[in-house]
């Protein structure tokens, strides 16, 4: 049977770990959408540590019992998804993440203020 999201939450959080992931992220996404329960944003700093941890995570989740796992960006490694279905796992060389800003697009500003609408929050 397959891992339930709190479970393969977990065992994403323990692998990006292990691997030595930098700036990692959990986002609740309960209420924001249904494409997922929780999204994970995190750091590699070379296209060798991204490339190799996204390998890790495929390992542990495929023998964790989860099937149809889709992963995407293997071949440069610069930003790598896997989609875990109920976890989404992006992993990032640190200047592509500061470009696409995904942290900011989820869980918005930090100072308050709600940059596309004008309106403090």
């Amino acid at each position: 049977m397959p891992p339930a999201a709190a479970e393969l939450l977990k065992l994403v959080q323990a692998s990006l770990d292990d691997d030595k992931a930098e700036d990692v992220v959990v986002i609740d996404l309960a209420g924001k959408t249904e494409i997922a329960d929780f999204m994970v944003i995190a750091n590699g700093t070379s296209k060798r540590q991204v490339g190799a941890m996204a390998d890790h995570l495929q390992r542990k989740i495929k023998a964790s019992g989860l099937k149809g796992l889709a992963t995407e960006g293997l071949d440069n490694c610069d930003w790598v998804l896997i989609d875990a279905g109920d976890v989404i796992v992006h992993l990032f060389r640190p200047e592509v993440r500061d470009f696409y800003s995904l942290d900011k697009i989820w869980i918005g500003p930090k100072d308050g203020h709600d940059a596309a609408s004008g309106v403090s929050v």
